[in-house]
């Protein structure tokens, strides 16, 4: 399946550059692999779920 880097929690909005970007670090096999596949499995994404926390509390 492939991810969504928008709905990731590592994709975060960097405002020296003044766009998004992803915060996890890809090594350089992995940015190759990323950067050419249409079907990349990034082992760093994480679901960005806002509503986590509210649902521990409940």
């Amino acid at each position: 399946m492939k991810t969504n880097c928008e709905s990731c929690a590592n994709y975060i909005y960097d405002d020296q550059s003044e766009c998004y970007c992803c915060d996890a670090a890809l090594d350089e096999d992995e940015m190759c692999r990323f950067m050419t596949s249409q079907t990349f499995n990034c082992p760093y994404f994480s679901l960005d779920d806002e509503y986590r926390i509210v649902r521990k509390q409940n």
